[in-house]
């Protein structure tokens, strides 16, 4: 048999592709999602430019201008002015900036909170699991506006108080999801090895359980970013959020209540940036729950 005979047939055989690793099967997964990837791409945007605000921003987000006060859009003011002459464009990249600052920590602070309940409670069960549960129903029961309005009342409204007092409020909902999920994993044969070779139980929740429900974390993680946002803002309109003139999203609406007919820009600007990155915020949250579940072939 002759050399080019051994090449050809060699040609002939079918090459093997290599085992695709589980971060690329995700990533392709959720490349599929067509809506997750414009939103991705439109939140990197979002905040470039919102935290990035030093850079992009025209003006100073304090510069008052007197002679140029509710002034319409234009190239000089590309989303027009406010009562005392500030560029509205600058104040809401800046206002964003809190806001997304907010949304993103206020967010890991309920998801840590929520994990470390939930998985205490998954894995121990019996007792630990009924109080743990107990004490979250009641969390829930109680009505979170009026408690969250309350506490911000009484408290300095400052970003890390606002944070806190959101991250305090939220994590009921990745605690249920968590226990539910660590309840099912802890049966797994790893989990037993762990526990027959020694492992302390902190270890083996830290090192072998939580890894493994990272995905309903993460979604959940997601997901409570807008819901801080909304949060947020909500208690800023009220006049109960972060004081100006720290700008952001919700004091600004706050800030044009009384011009919403007369001076619609200064409504609708900061109103289309919060239901444009929540709506992105949730789309994304939908992209990784496909990505990270099994049964969901992603073929968006």
């Amino acid at each position: 048999m002759t050399t080019s005979t051994v090449q050809i047939e060699r040609s002939a055989i079918p090459q093997m592709r290599p085992p695709r690793t589980q971060a690329q099967i995700i990533w392709d997964k959720f490349r599929r999602h067509k809506a997750a990837m414009v939103s991705g791409i439109l939140m990197i945007i979002l905040m470039i430019l919102c935290f990035g605000a030093p850079f992009f921003a025209p003006y100073e987000f304090d510069a008052i201008d007197l002679r140029n006060t509710r002034q319409p859009p234009s190239w000089q003011h590309l989303m027009g002015t406010d009562d005392l002459g500030r560029d509205a464009f600058t104040r809401l990249l800046y206002g964003g900036r809190i806001s997304l600052t907010v949304g993103i920590f206020a967010a890991l602070v309920a998801t840590s909170i929520g994990a470390l309940v939930g998985a205490v409670a998954g894995f121990y069960g019996k007792r630990t699991d009924n109080v743990l549960m107990r004490f979250t129903e009641i969390i829930i029961a109680i009505p979170s506006l009026p408690l969250l309005i309350i506490l911000s009342s009484y408290t300095q409204a400052s970003v890390v108080i606002i944070i806190l007092i959101i991250g305090l409020l939220s994590w009921m909902a990745t605690a249920r999801i968590v226990r539910g999920s660590v309840h099912s994993v802890k049966r797994q044969d790893f989990v037993m090895a762990a526990r027959m070779m020694g492992c302390r139980n902190a270890a083996i929740i830290g090192r072998h359980i939580i890894p493994n429900v990272m995905g309903p974390i993460i979604v959940g993680a997601t997901l409570g970013v807008g819901a801080a946002i909304i949060i947020e803002s909500s208690l800023s309109f009220l006049g109960l959020g972060i004081s100006p003139p720290t700008p952001t999203w919700g004091n600004m609406l706050q800030d044009s209540q009384s011009t919403m007919s007369t001076k619609p820009w200064l409504t609708i600007f900061p109103g289309l940036a919060i239901l444009i990155t929540v709506l992105c915020i949730n789309f994304l949250g939908e992209g990784l729950h496909d990505a990270l579940d099994p049964t969901v072939r992603g073929d968006h």
